[in-house]
C-alpha cells in the first residue's frame, strides 16, 4: 500500500512498511526510511505505481479548471475529496483526489486551508480583491524584469529619471525600481551608481558628489526665502579707516584691520568684525537661518553661504563703503609695542580697501620686509602691524601658524559639473607674513572679548584644548595649543553661526544690557552641540570634493608617474596636490618620509579611488 502525504507544506508519496494506527512507517522513493503521523496521510492508493503516482497526478491537476472548481465549491468548509467528487461527477479515483488536492492547495487565492485536506472557497469580494491583487503584481513583476533588462543593457528606464536621487542616495528595497536595480547590478557586478552612470542617468561625476551631500543635509534645497533684518539704531562713525586681508574670492569680509597714530605717541590697533547680529537678533527670520545651516560650506569652485547674498551684501566689510562692525582698539606702546589697554565698541567704520593675497603676498613678504621695501599701500601700517604679532606671538610661546603646512587653492575654470572644465591646483606655505598678521591679530581679539565675556558673568562658546583634546564649552578655559587663557570663535559672524551667538553676547555686553543667551540656556547648548556636528560634516566634504578634483586633475594632465611622500605604513601622499591614498604594493621596509615614484592606474572617480604600482624608491625626505 502507498500512501500520499503532507509534510511542510508540499504533498510526497511513500510506501507503508508499518502501520502503526496513530502513525506509519514508510519507505520514499529514493529509499529513505521515515515516521509519520496518520492524521499527515491525505490518501492511500495502490495504482498507479509509486514512481509515477506524483508526476501523473500533478498532470491531471493542470488539467483542472480553477474557476470552476471554484464555482463547483459549496459555501462552507469542505474537503479535498467532497469536491472532487463534485468536480469529476463520480467517486474520484486515486489520481483524481490527488489532482484535486494539489489543485486546491497550489491555488490560495481561490482556497484557503482550513486544515488538512480542508478548505474553503474565497468569498466573491475577497476573490475580486485577491484576482487584482495578484495580477497587480504579475504586471508589477513584468515591469521590474523589463527595467532589470534595459539596465543591463545599459539603457536608461524612462520611468527612472524622477526616482533618480532616491535610487542613488536613498534607496527603498520595497520599490520596484530599486528591486531591479539591484538584479541588473548584480548581473553586471556594478554598483548602483556605477551602472547608473553607464546607462547616462548622471549629469557628471562632480554632480553626483554634490547632490549626494545636498540630499541628505540641505534636502529643501541650497536657496533662501526673503530674510527683512531688523532695523538698528545709529551708530558712531570711527575716525579711522580700515582695510581688510582676504583670498581673491572671498565674498564674507568678516574683519578689517585699522592703524592710527595718536597725539601722545602711542598707536590704536583696530580690529574690526562685520556685525550682521545687529539686523539679525535671536530668533529673527534671518537668525533660523543661519541656526539652520550653522556654517558656510567649502568646496573647490563653488560654496554654499549660511546666510542670503542680500544680508551678507548688507554687513561684509566691503571697500568703498561704511559698515557697521564690533570693534576692539588695543594702544600700543610707541616704542616697545607693548599693549597698554583694550577698548570695545560697536560703530560704523569706513572700509578703504580689500588687500586681496594673491595681489599682497609677492609685496609683503619676508623677503620685502628684510629688506625695508615698503613702497606699495598700506605699507607702512603692515610693517607695524608685522613687528606688533611677532611679539603677540613670542608672549605667547607658540606660533600663531604651521610654516611647514602646505595651503592648497584649487580654481576650476568653467561649469564644474561639466566634464571638460579644467582644474588648477596651486600651493602656498603657511606661515607668511600676511598669515601672521591676520592670524595673531583674530588670536587677540578672540582671546580678549572671551575674557571680558567671563568677567562680566556673561556666558559664551568657547574652544579649549587640555591634554592634547579641543573641544567646545560654555565656561572659559585655556586653549593650550594657541597659549592664552580662553579663545573662543568670534571673528567670522557672517560665515559661522557661532560667531554670531558670541556676537550677541559681545554686544549686549558693551552696551550693558541683557545677555541674549543666559546661563544655562538650553539654546546655547543646542547651538554648541548641532555646530560641532555640521561643521565636522562640512569640513568632510570638502575634504572629498577636494580629493574629488584631485584626481581629476591627474586624469585631465594625463598623469602616468607621480612622486609621493610615504606617511606611514602603505599611506601616501602625492607630492604637490593634497592627495593621500594607500599603495598595497608599497615594500613594507620603507620608512616614513621616503619619497616613492607610483605608476598610476585606473582612476574611480565615483568612489574617489586610484589604482597605482609601486615603482622605485628615490630617496628619504629629512623630518
Amino acid at each position: 500500500m502507498n500512501i500520499l502525504y503532507e509534510e511542510d507544506g508540499s504533498f510526497k508519496v511513500g510506501s507503508i512498511m508499518t502501520d502503526n494506527t496513530t502513525s506509519l512507517q514508510i519507505e520514499s522513493l529514493s529509499g529513505k526510511r521515515s515516521k509519520i503521523k496518520s492524521a499527515n496521510v491525505m490518501l492511500r492508493f495502490t495504482q498507479p505505481a509509486l514512481a509515477e503516482f506524483m508526476a501523473q497526478a500533478e498532470a491531471l491537476a493542470e488539467t483542472i479548471d480553477v474557476e470552476f472548481l471554484w464555482e463547483c465549491c459549496p459555501p462552507d468548509e469542505f474537503g479535498s475529496e467532497q469536491i472532487a467528487t463534485e468536480y469529476f461527477g463520480h467517486a474520484p479515483s486515486a489520481l483524481e483526489a490527488a489532482a484535486t488536492l494539489i489543485r486546491l492547495h497550489g491555488a490560495p487565492i481561490y482556497f484557503h486551508k482550513k486544515g488538512k485536506g480542508r478548505y474553503r472557497a474565497a468569498p466573491p469580494e475577497v476573490l475580486k480583491a485577491a484576482l487584482a491583487g495578484a495580477e497587480k503584481k504579475r504586471q508589477q513583476l513584468a515591469l521590474q524584469a523589463r527595467y532589470t533588462e534595459q539596465l543591463t543593457r545599459f539603457e536608461l528606464p524612462a520611468e527612472f529619471t524622477a526616482h533618480l536621487p532616491y535610487l542613488l542616495y536613498k534607496p527603498d528595497r520595497n520599490t520596484i525600481e530599486v528591486k531591479a536595480l539591484e538584479a541588473a547590478c548584480a548581473a553586471t557586478h556594478l554598483s548602483a551608481a556605477h551602472l547608473l552612470h553607464r546607462c547616462g542617468a548622471l549629469p557628471s561625476t562632480q554632480d553626483y558628489h554634490l547632490q549626494k551631500f545636498l540630499f541628505e543635509h540641505f534636502p529643501k534645497g541650497t536657496g533662501f526665502p526673503s530674510v527683512e533684518l531688523n532695523k538698528w539704531d545709529e551708530l558712531p562713525l570711527a575716525s579711522a579707516n580700515a582695510f581688510s586681508i582676504d583670498d581673491a574670492t572671498t565674498t564674507e569680509i568678516d574683519d578689517a584691520f585699522s592703524v592710527e597714530k595718536l597725539p601722545n605717541g602711542n598707536w590704536r590697533i583696530g580690529v574690526h568684525i562685520a556685525a550682521p547680529t545687529l539686523g539679525m537678533p535671536r530668533d529673527s527670520d534671518g537668525d533660523k537661518i543661519a541656526a539652520q545651516r550653522l556654517s558656510t560650506v567649502y568646496m573647490p569652485g563653488a560654496k554654499i553661504t549660511m546666510l542670503p547674498d542680500s544680508v551678507v551684501e548688507a554687513f561684509t566689510l566691503c571697500a568703498d563703503r561704511v559698515c557697521p562692525a564690533l570693534s576692539m582698539y588695543s594702544e600700543i606702546d610707541g616704542e616697545t609695542l607693548a599693549i597698554l589697554g583694550h577698548e570695545s565698541r560697536v560703530e560704523r567704520i569706513h572700509i578703504a580697501a580689500n588687500l586681496r593675497h594673491d595681489t599682497l603676498e609677492p609685496l609683503f613678504n619676508e623677503e620685502t620686509l628684510a629688506v625695508g621695501k615698503l613702497d606699495y599701500p598700506y605699507a607702512n601700517e603692515l610693517k607695524l602691524l608685522w613687528d606688533l604679532v611677532q611679539k603677540l606671538e613670542a608672549v605667547r610661546g607658540k606660533p600663531s601658524d604651521n610654516s611647514t603646512q602646505m595651503d592648497y587653492n584649487f580654481h576650476i575654470e568653467n561649469d564644474p559639473a561639466s566634464e571638460n572644465c579644467r582644474v588648477s591646483i596651486s600651493q602656498r606655505r603657511r606661515g607668511s607674513p600676511i598669515d601672521k598678521v591676520v592670524a595673531e591679530l583674530m588670536i587677540l581679539v578672540n582671546s580678549e572679548w572671551g575674557k571680558h565675556l567671563a568677567e562680566h558673568g556673561f556666558v559664551g562658546i568657547y574652544r579649549t584644548q587640555q591634554g592634547g583634546k579641543v573641544k567646545m564649552s560654555t565656561v572659559a578655559a585655556p586653549h593650550q595649543g594657541l597659549g592664552v587663557a580662553q579663545y573662543m570663535w568670534s571673528s567670522s559672524p557672517l560665515r559661522r553661526y557661532v560667531d554670531m551667538v558670541n556676537q550677541r553676547q559681545i554686544i549686549a555686553m558693551l552696551r550693558e544690557g541683557e545677555p541674549a543667551y543666559p546661563k544655562n540656556d538650553p539654546a546655547l547648548y543646542a547651538t554648541m552641540r548641532d555646530f560641532d556636528t555640521m561643521y565636522g560634516i562640512y569640513n568632510e566634504f570638502q575634504r572629498s570634493m577636494e580629493r574629488y578634483w584631485c584626481l581629476r586633475w591627474l586624469q585631465q594632465e594625463k598623469i602616468e608617474l607621480v612622486e609621493a611622500l610615504v606617511l606611514r605604513e602603505n599611506l601616501v601622499k602625492v607630492a604637490d596636490i593634497p592627495l593621500v591614498f594607500r599603495v598595497p604594493s608599497l615594500p613594507e621596509a620603507l620608512p616614513a618620509n621616503t619619497r616613492v615614484q607610483l605608476a598610476i592606474g585606473e582612476i574611480d572617480l565615483i568612489d574617489l579611488d586610484v589604482q597605482t604600482r609601486f615603482v622605485q624608491a628615490i630617496e628619504a625626505v629629512a623630518c
